[in-house]
Protein backbone atom coordinates (compact mmCIF):
# COMPACT_ATOMS: atom_id res chain seq x y z
CA UNK A 1 0.00 0.00 0.00
CA UNK A 2 1.84 3.07 -1.48
CA UNK A 3 1.77 6.20 1.12
CA UNK A 4 2.85 10.10 -0.63
CA UNK A 5 4.61 11.99 2.34
CA UNK A 6 5.28 15.80 1.41
CA UNK A 7 7.77 16.76 3.78
CA UNK A 8 11.12 18.95 2.90
CA UNK A 9 12.66 17.76 6.05
CA UNK A 10 15.00 14.64 5.49
CA UNK A 11 15.99 13.90 9.19
CA UNK A 12 12.11 14.02 9.82
CA UNK A 13 10.90 12.07 6.52
CA UNK A 14 13.55 9.48 6.68
CA UNK A 15 12.68 7.87 10.16
CA UNK A 16 9.25 8.05 9.20
CA UNK A 17 9.90 6.27 5.70
CA UNK A 18 11.90 3.14 7.71
CA UNK A 19 8.96 2.96 10.23
CA UNK A 20 6.08 2.65 8.10
CA UNK A 21 7.83 0.56 5.26
CA UNK A 22 9.12 -2.22 7.86
CA UNK A 23 4.91 -2.13 8.41
CA UNK A 24 4.34 -2.94 4.82
CA UNK A 25 3.47 0.60 3.29
CA UNK A 26 5.79 1.51 0.49
CA UNK A 27 6.55 5.30 1.24
CA UNK A 28 7.51 8.44 -1.77
CA UNK A 29 9.23 11.22 -0.06
CA UNK A 30 8.38 14.02 -2.43
CA UNK A 31 10.46 17.67 -1.32
CA UNK A 32 7.60 20.23 -2.90
CA UNK A 33 4.68 20.76 -3.45
CA UNK A 34 5.18 21.17 -7.19
CA UNK A 35 6.49 17.75 -6.74
CA UNK A 36 3.80 16.39 -4.95
CA UNK A 37 1.11 17.29 -7.65
CA UNK A 38 3.42 16.01 -10.53
CA UNK A 39 2.97 12.80 -8.90
CA UNK A 40 -0.34 12.87 -7.97
CA UNK A 41 -1.51 13.45 -11.74
CA UNK A 42 0.20 9.95 -12.97
CA UNK A 43 0.09 7.77 -10.08
CA UNK A 44 -2.65 7.99 -6.93
CA UNK A 45 -2.02 6.53 -3.78
CA UNK A 46 -3.60 5.13 -0.54
CA UNK A 47 -2.78 7.92 1.53
CA UNK A 48 -1.27 11.88 1.37
CA UNK A 49 0.84 12.78 4.70
CA UNK A 50 0.89 16.60 3.89
CA UNK A 51 3.41 18.59 6.23
CA UNK A 52 1.48 22.24 6.54
CA UNK A 53 5.07 24.66 6.16
CA UNK A 54 6.58 23.73 2.94
CA UNK A 55 8.67 25.52 0.88
CA UNK A 56 6.20 26.39 -1.81
CA UNK A 57 3.34 27.31 0.02
CA UNK A 58 1.04 26.28 2.84
CA UNK A 59 -0.47 23.11 3.46
CA UNK A 60 -4.57 24.43 2.79
CA UNK A 61 -3.54 25.15 -0.97
CA UNK A 62 -2.07 21.82 -1.29
CA UNK A 63 -5.08 20.00 0.16
CA UNK A 64 -7.56 22.00 -1.84
CA UNK A 65 -5.70 21.44 -4.95
CA UNK A 66 -6.14 17.31 -3.87
CA UNK A 67 -9.93 17.53 -2.56
CA UNK A 68 -10.72 19.27 -6.37
CA UNK A 69 -9.04 16.15 -8.44
CA UNK A 70 -9.29 13.40 -5.95
CA UNK A 71 -12.06 14.06 -3.36
CA UNK A 72 -11.69 11.00 -1.44
CA UNK A 73 -8.38 10.57 -1.51
CA UNK A 74 -7.13 10.13 2.12
CA UNK A 75 -5.07 13.23 3.66
CA UNK A 76 -3.46 13.61 7.19
CA UNK A 77 -2.01 16.60 7.95
CA UNK A 78 1.36 17.21 10.15
CA UNK A 79 1.57 20.32 11.94
CA UNK A 80 3.77 21.93 14.25
CA UNK A 81 0.87 23.56 16.41
CA UNK A 82 -1.84 21.48 17.11
CA UNK A 83 -4.02 23.79 18.77
CA UNK A 84 -3.42 26.71 15.93
CA UNK A 85 -5.37 28.01 13.11
CA UNK A 86 -3.49 25.88 10.89
CA UNK A 87 -5.46 22.67 12.18
CA UNK A 88 -8.64 24.68 11.86
CA UNK A 89 -7.93 25.92 7.91
CA UNK A 90 -6.53 22.68 7.20
CA UNK A 91 -10.47 20.86 8.16
CA UNK A 92 -11.68 23.59 6.07
CA UNK A 93 -9.44 22.41 3.07
CA UNK A 94 -10.56 18.58 3.44
CA UNK A 95 -7.72 17.01 5.46
CA UNK A 96 -9.05 14.33 7.51
CA UNK A 97 -6.70 13.87 10.07
CA UNK A 98 -4.01 15.42 11.81
CA UNK A 99 -1.18 14.45 13.77
CA UNK A 100 1.00 17.61 16.36
CA UNK A 101 4.94 17.49 15.91
CA UNK A 102 6.95 16.24 16.86
CA UNK A 103 4.76 12.58 17.09
CA UNK A 104 5.60 9.13 18.29
CA UNK A 105 5.58 6.84 15.38
CA UNK A 106 2.92 4.75 16.81
CA UNK A 107 0.89 7.44 17.24
CA UNK A 108 1.21 8.32 13.35
CA UNK A 109 0.69 4.68 12.38
CA UNK A 110 -2.30 3.86 14.74
CA UNK A 111 -4.05 7.18 13.11
CA UNK A 112 -2.71 5.97 9.00
CA UNK A 113 -4.51 2.14 10.02
CA UNK A 114 -7.63 4.43 11.18
CA UNK A 115 -7.85 6.42 8.34
CA UNK A 116 -7.52 3.37 5.94
CA UNK A 117 -10.39 1.53 7.37
CA UNK A 118 -12.72 4.25 7.55
CA UNK A 119 -11.95 4.82 3.25
CA UNK A 120 -11.20 1.31 2.31
CA UNK A 121 -13.15 1.52 -0.89
CA UNK A 122 -11.36 4.51 -2.50
CA UNK A 123 -8.28 2.30 -3.92
CA UNK A 124 -11.06 0.44 -5.60
CA UNK A 125 -11.85 3.75 -7.80
CA UNK A 126 -8.34 4.50 -9.08
CA UNK A 127 -6.25 2.54 -11.41
CA UNK A 128 -2.95 4.01 -12.53
CA UNK A 129 0.62 3.03 -14.56
CA UNK A 130 3.08 4.68 -15.99
CA UNK A 131 1.59 8.27 -16.03
CA UNK A 132 -1.87 6.55 -17.02
CA UNK A 133 -4.77 7.41 -14.50
CA UNK A 134 -8.36 5.58 -14.75
CA UNK A 135 -11.53 7.07 -12.55
CA UNK A 136 -14.04 3.78 -12.31
CA UNK A 137 -16.40 6.17 -11.16
CA UNK A 138 -16.24 8.83 -13.80
CA UNK A 139 -15.15 6.69 -16.59
CA UNK A 140 -12.34 9.40 -17.40
CA UNK A 141 -8.48 8.52 -18.44
CA UNK A 142 -5.91 11.08 -18.25
CA UNK A 143 -2.40 10.24 -19.72
CA UNK A 144 0.14 12.73 -18.17
CA UNK A 145 -1.96 14.71 -16.60
CA UNK A 146 -3.99 15.39 -19.83
CA UNK A 147 -7.88 14.02 -20.71
CA UNK A 148 -7.68 11.43 -23.35
CA UNK A 149 -11.44 10.74 -25.39
CA UNK A 150 -11.72 6.98 -25.22
CA UNK A 151 -14.30 5.16 -27.20
CA UNK A 152 -16.77 2.74 -25.17
CA UNK A 153 -14.37 -0.37 -26.13
CA UNK A 154 -11.28 1.44 -25.81
CA UNK A 155 -12.06 2.67 -22.27
CA UNK A 156 -13.34 -1.10 -21.07
CA UNK A 157 -9.96 -2.68 -22.79
CA UNK A 158 -7.71 -0.39 -20.79
CA UNK A 159 -9.83 -1.11 -17.57
CA UNK A 160 -9.72 -4.90 -18.41
CA UNK A 161 -5.87 -4.63 -18.86
CA UNK A 162 -5.43 -2.07 -15.98
CA UNK A 163 -7.14 -4.57 -13.34
CA UNK A 164 -5.11 -6.93 -14.55
CA UNK A 165 -2.14 -5.53 -13.53
CA UNK A 166 0.97 -7.21 -13.97
CA UNK A 167 -0.66 -10.15 -15.40
CA UNK A 168 -1.00 -11.32 -19.08
CA UNK A 169 -4.95 -10.91 -20.22
CA UNK A 170 -5.31 -13.22 -22.99
CA UNK A 171 -6.96 -12.47 -26.32
CA UNK A 172 -9.61 -15.02 -25.75
CA UNK A 173 -10.29 -13.46 -22.45
CA UNK A 174 -10.19 -9.56 -23.84
CA UNK A 175 -12.57 -10.52 -26.25
CA UNK A 176 -14.96 -12.78 -23.80
CA UNK A 177 -14.46 -9.52 -21.02
CA UNK A 178 -14.85 -6.57 -23.57
CA UNK A 179 -16.99 -7.41 -26.44
CA UNK A 180 -19.17 -10.84 -25.56
CA UNK A 181 -20.63 -9.61 -22.26
CA UNK A 182 -22.39 -7.01 -24.02
CA UNK A 183 -23.32 -9.66 -26.92
CA UNK A 184 -21.50 -8.22 -29.74
CA UNK A 185 -19.95 -11.24 -30.69
CA UNK A 186 -16.74 -9.79 -33.24
CA UNK A 187 -13.74 -11.11 -34.56
CA UNK A 188 -9.85 -10.99 -33.31
CA UNK A 189 -9.14 -8.69 -35.88
CA UNK A 190 -11.39 -6.06 -33.78
CA UNK A 191 -9.38 -6.77 -31.18
CA UNK A 192 -6.08 -5.69 -32.93
CA UNK A 193 -7.68 -2.69 -34.19
CA UNK A 194 -9.33 -1.31 -31.06
CA UNK A 195 -5.46 -1.75 -29.11
CA UNK A 196 -4.06 0.16 -32.31
CA UNK A 197 -6.25 3.25 -31.74
CA UNK A 198 -6.01 3.36 -27.44
CA UNK A 199 -2.26 2.76 -28.13
CA UNK A 200 -2.54 5.67 -29.98
CA UNK A 201 -4.49 7.59 -28.20
CA UNK A 202 -2.22 7.19 -25.51
CA UNK A 203 0.72 7.91 -27.18
CA UNK A 204 2.18 4.50 -27.29
CA UNK A 205 2.40 3.53 -23.56
CA UNK A 206 5.47 1.76 -23.05
CA UNK A 207 3.91 0.33 -19.57
CA UNK A 208 0.98 -1.45 -21.96
CA UNK A 209 2.92 -4.78 -23.25
CA UNK A 210 1.96 -7.12 -26.30
CA UNK A 211 2.44 -10.89 -25.38
CA UNK A 212 3.15 -12.02 -28.88
CA UNK A 213 0.55 -14.53 -29.55
CA UNK A 214 -1.03 -14.54 -26.17
CA UNK A 215 -2.45 -11.10 -25.15
CA UNK A 216 -1.25 -7.65 -23.76
CA UNK A 217 -0.12 -6.81 -20.20
CA UNK A 218 0.33 -3.47 -18.22
CA UNK A 219 3.74 -2.92 -15.59
CA UNK A 220 5.43 -0.46 -14.25
CA UNK A 221 8.46 0.41 -15.52
CA UNK A 222 11.40 -0.50 -13.35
Amino acid sequence: MEIYYVEDDKSIAEPVRGYLEERGFQVTILGTFLEARQRLEKRVPAMVLLDWNMPDGQGDRMCQWIRSKFPELPVIFLTVRGDSRDVITGFYSGADDYVTKPFELEVLYSRIRALLRRTKGFKERYLSCGGILLDRERRTVHCDSREVALSASEYQLLACLMENMGRTVTREKILEQVWDVNGNYVNDNTLTVTMKRLRDKLHQPSCLKTVRSVGYRMEEET
